[in-house]
């Protein structure tokens, strides 16, 4: 980052867990990346109702949003980070396990709510409602504040300390964004994204649009 006082201040992505009944944000358990990736990778796959190709009559439906899928990797390296007072300790003791951690128990049910399941299973209860997790947001810009789901997650250590603690790692992640589809429309999540949808809607209406003329056209045939 440059040290000129008149330099922008680079703003950092990351992912929000929201409580999955009050939508607090769960501060705790919040993650800024150390470093923007350099790339974000997306995908989307169209839901369209006349893809199987035999009822013509629906070619040109739309079963719902598409379904958006993202891919990045993140470094996370403690050399930074032994800079800054409040991360010294930790960073000495452990190396960067702590940010491993928080990215990692974002996939993981919590320790008390497997020892409730178990603890029901064992008094006779015949069925167990899936665990709940936290509404994830990941926020790339205050323009994408996107809800959800981590699909892929991989961790390459790539450095340790004398007590074989990792000082230096590369994340790679997997998410698929949470559309009304899956939220439905009255929740936070839903309404997040409707948001999302609403200013890629808004982004498009200000593109430079084109004629048939740029394509060499004078008229469609």
């Amino acid at each position: 980052m440059s040290a000129f006082p008149g330099s922008p201040r680079v703003l950092k992505g990351g992912i929000v867990p929201l409580d999955p009944v009050t939508s607090a944000v769960l501060t705790q358990r919040m993650i800024v990346l150390q470093y923007n990736p350099d790339s974000l990778s997306r995908t989307l796959q169209v839901q369209a109702s006349g893809s199987d190709g035999h009822d013509f009559s629906e070619a040109l439906r739309l079963k719902g949003p598409a379904i958006e899928t993202l891919k990045l990797e993140a470094e996370i390296d403690a050399a930074d980070q032994l800079e800054q007072p409040d991360q010294n300790q930790t960073v000495t003791e452990v190396g960067i396990f702590a940010q491993l951690a928080m990215l990692e128990t974002l996939v993981y049910p919590t320790s008390a709510q497997l020892q409730s399941n178990n603890a029901r299973l064992g008094s006779g209860e015949l069925e167990i409602i899936p665990m709940e997790a936290p509404l994830t947001l990941f926020v790339w810009s205050k323009t994408r504040v996107l809800p959800v789901r981590i699909t892929e997650f991989s961790i390459t250590e790539e450095a340790f300390d004398v007590a074989l603690n990792p000082i230096r790692a590369k994340v790679s992640l997997g998410m698929r964004v949470l559309s009304v589809d899956d939220l439905g429309f009255d929740g936070k999540g839903g309404g997040l994204f409707m948001s999302y949808l609403r200013r890629k809607e808004q982004l498009a209406a200000q593109g430079p649009g084109g004629t048939l003329g740029q394509l060499g056209l004078t008229g469609i045939p």
